[in-house]
């Protein structure tokens, strides 16, 4: 696990792509997808999660054609707004807050693709390619390609103003952000939630089941939190930290204050989980997933 590409290599993970995107497309009757955004398993895996999600409330709705549409568009149309970077076809999207539903699938805001959803405007999809070219250069590109497939870019706000991403296990492979002007901010907090969905999609894969019962003092949120919480926060903001060590290489001014700064926050918040973390492993009992999850908190911890 000493590098990046073995630490997001999980081979449970590219059969639970595989095999829950063949699922949906059964259940929808989808024709096959062959679009540009499709050619991997975790881009149609992503993508098929939309086309359920929206069909499912096109059903409810009582709307035929559009649930019409998303049987004849696996990839929820992707094809038309998919945007080309170093990892591939990405889709970029700019959904307005207030516009984003809210409902019993989650509890946070989000956006399914649809028959009318458009390219986010140029000037952000331009931020949104060179951030991903960002995550590639640091060796978080596999990580990035298949578990950042749709971005969902949210405000504009200022270097330093706090900005909010989610993500929601129902749309994996989905990330929304608030976003600065920044590509390397911007990478970083795409490798957050890409790693959150990494994680969603290994613990589904290897059937690992984190109890609630047991909980452990976060530093992140100064609370206790079951376990579950615990363990994405000591596997996302590790993540974070190995790319901000490397983008201090290419940060300069404003910028390079700015993510020193952050990286060193983070050092004083792990180090406070060193205690536990090790206990909450123990609650994973598949051994590549353990290892990887340690590896992760372990290289942090040397920065």
């Amino acid at each position: 696990m000493d590098t990046l590409a073995t630490l997001f290599d999980f081979a449970p993970i590219e059969l639970l792509h595989r095999n829950r995107t063949k699922r949906i497309h059964t259940v929808l009757h989808a024709r096959a997808p062959h679009s540009q955004a499709e050619t991997n398993a975790a881009a149609a895996y992503c993508l098929a999660h939309h086309t359920l999600e929206g069909a499912e409330a096109a059903a409810r709705a009582g709307a035929g054609n559009t649930f019409g549409w998303y049987a004849t568009h696996p990839d929820a149309g992707a094809s038309a707004s998919a945007t080309a970077t170093s990892l591939g076809a990405r889709v970029i999207v700019a959904p307005a807050l207030a516009d984003l539903p809210r409902s019993a699938i989650s509890e946070t805001p989000y956006y399914v693709l649809g028959p009318h959803t458009g390219p986010a405007p140029a000037h952000l999809r331009a931020l949104a390619v060179d951030a991903y070219a960002c995550g590639l250069t640091a060796g978080f590109g596999s990580l990035l390609a298949a578990h950042a497939v749709v971005l969902c870019l949210l405000r504009t706000k200022n270097l330093g103003d706090t900005l909010d991403s989610w993500t929601i296990s129902r749309l994996p492979g989905t990330v929304f952000m608030d976003h600065v002007e920044d590509p390397l901010v911007l990478a970083r907090d795409l490798i957050h939630e890409g790693g959150h969905n990494w994680l969603n999609d290994a613990l589904a894969a290897t059937g690992c089941k984190v109890s609630d019962t047991p909980r452990f003092y976060s530093p992140w949120k100064k609370t206790d939190r079951p376990a579950f919480g615990f363990l994405h926060a000591c596997w996302a903001f590790p993540l974070t930290m190995l790319f901000t060590a490397h983008a201090l290489n290419h940060a300069s001014g404003q910028q390079h204050r700015f993510l020193a700064a952050y990286l060193d926050q983070q050092r004083t918040l792990l180090a406070e989980t060193t205690a536990d973390h090790p206990r909450v492993l123990e609650l994973i009992h598949d051994d590549g997933l353990r290892q990887r999850l340690a590896a992760a908190h372990r290289q942090a911890l040397t920065l």
